[in-house]
């Protein structure tokens, strides 16, 4: 049998690649092309993606293919959520894409919620309350700059700006519009009142596809100037829904932590979960392949080590790998904090951020590299235990394995003490799930695959994954213990409108 080449383009907030999938015999093997930096740029105060930039890789990867002797039968792009671009009639983008983490989002959010119900907005879309969700962004640029929103005649979200680039069809797919709060989780419809009652046109909302369908060959400017003849296809445009898509599980009893620069903790349901249970506790209800629901809560990831790693390589170039292994080393459970405190969601620096959080809550601050990574890794653990209680009293379920996918899978340390602070199996890896979700969901599109249950078996064909089992039980029950204390005090203190 011939193999079936497709190519993934996995673009996440810190990095995207151009990964090459060749599946034959129920078996797939990567190969990557090129990796490249998703450049933010700040111009005028605020914060913006470089889409044009991102463009320009994926057109380089393209005019490479050429050389090769294979057949490829399509490409598929993926990205993070909530981000997007406005497209004017004339097909010309409007401004550049505001960046998730762009410091007027937190406010525009309160600001919201000060003028409607939060209560409301969840139980109509199913979705976490964070400040930087596509509707308060939208709210945000109608406040500072409605021009951009009269002038556009499309809202389309980051994988769907650059299909529309390549292709020149300006629609979105299920998976990344139920990122946008703007999306009913049951009728998987677009709620136009949410638009219009802030003053938005809700015809910028794009038409709705399924992932995994044909959306159309390249444009014909891109084939008159060479790049070769490709069929581009819809794949699951969240980068969360394609890697839970290669999660490589069995049955129905897992949870997944899609491990990256966000850490997305969560289950795969048939019917979403809305009450007033899962509003207080801030799940997310968003769309996955074959109309599942992925019920999760975003945990502020890698995005922390990151950070400090940037500030420490000022002073001296420390790998991941280095920190990693002074991390093993270091003293145990120096600081507990919360992930996710607002102090740690784009502070000018991390590293300062975490010292003055210790100082405030009357800790002490870690005194090296080694020690603060372990500190970030040890609390990245006990708040995914903390998330996975949450899930199991939500949806009545027992969950005994964990399965961590993406590019955190490969850090061992992170994963053992997810397995200590979880009392649970932990099964890491594929680490480029996203990748390989979208690859697969082409093959789907052509016939190749049946269905997700065939998505997930072909990659435990092909894919070593590593376990870790819990070794120290009482010292983390422990520390458990203390942080679930740490983080009740600081959310007294803090009377947050967002949950």
């Amino acid at each position: 049998m011939t193999a079936e080449h497709y190519l993934a383009f996995d673009l996440g907030a810190e990095s995207g690649r151009a990964m090459l999938g060749s599946l034959d015999s129920g078996r797939i093997q990567l190969t990557e092309l090129h990796r490249f930096p998703t450049r933010s740029i700040n111009c005028q105060r605020h914060l913006h993606w470089d889409v044009y930039h991102l463009f320009e890789q994926i057109r380089l990867v393209l005019e490479n293919l050429k050389q090769q002797d294979f057949r490829l039968n399509s490409l598929g792009i993926d990205t993070w959520g909530v981000d997007f671009g406005l497209i004017d009639k004339s097909g010309h983008i409007v401004g550049l894409p505001f960046c998730y983490r762009d410091k007027i989002f937190p406010e525009a959010a309160k600001n919201y919620l000060q003028e409607f119900s939060g209560n409301e907005l969840y139980y109509l879309t199913g979705i976490q309350l964070l400040p930087f969700n596509t509707l308060f962004q939208l709210y945000a640029l109608q406040k500072e700059n409605p021009g951009w929103l009269e002038l556009a005649e499309k809202i389309l979200f980051m994988p769907d700006l650059l299909n529309f680039l390549l292709t020149g069809n300006k629609v979105t797919d299920l998976t990344i519009a139920s990122t946008s709060q703007l999306l009913s989780p049951i009728s998987r419809r677009w709620l136009p009142g949410l638009l219009e009652r802030i003053g938005i046109r809700s015809q910028l909302l794009p038409e709705i596809n399924q992932p995994g369908q044909i959306l159309g060959g390249l444009s014909s400017w891109l084939l008159a100037e060479g790049l070769p003849e490709l069929t581009v296809v819809q794949v699951a445009g969240h980068d969360t829904a394609s890697a839970v898509a290669a999660v490589p599980a069995q049955g129905d009893s897992w949870v997944y932590i899609s491990s990256g620069t966000w850490s997305l903790v969560g289950v795969e349901l048939d019917q979403p979960v809305i009450n007033e249970r899962s509003f207080r506790a801030n799940f997310t209800n968003e769309s996955g392949l074959g109309n599942t629901i992925r019920f999760l809560k975003n945990v502020n990831g890698l995005w922390l080590l990151q950070q400090c790693r940037k500030i420490w390589c000022r002073q001296k170039d420390l790998t991941y790998k280095q920190l990693t292994e002074m991390a093993e080393k270091a003293r145990p459970f120096a600081l507990f904090f919360d992930p996710d405190d607002p102090l740690f969601l784009n502070p000018t620096n991390m590293v300062e951020a975490l010292a003055d959080y210790a100082r405030q809550t009357g800790q002490t601050a870690p005194e090296d590299p080694g020690e603060m990574t372990r500190a970030i890794l040890e609390n990245l653990a006990l708040k995914y235990r903390l998330v996975i209680d949450e899930l199991e009293a939500l949806t009545g379920q027992n969950f005994r394995v964990v399965h961590i996918i993406g590019g955190g899978s490969k850090n061992d340390l992170l994963n053992q003490f997810t397995a200590e602070a979880t009392g649970r199996l932990v099964l890491a890896g594929p680490e480029e799930a996203s990748s390989i979700g979208n690859i697969l969901t082409q093959a789907l599109a052509f016939g190749q695959l049946k269905n997700r249950l065939e998505i997930r078996e072909t990659v435990r064909q092909s894919f070593d994954i590593k376990e870790f089992r819990p070794h120290s039980p009482e010292i983390w029950e422990k520390a458990r213990a203390e942080f679930k204390a740490r983080l009740a005090e600081a959310r007294q203190q803090a009377g947050s409108l967002l949950p």
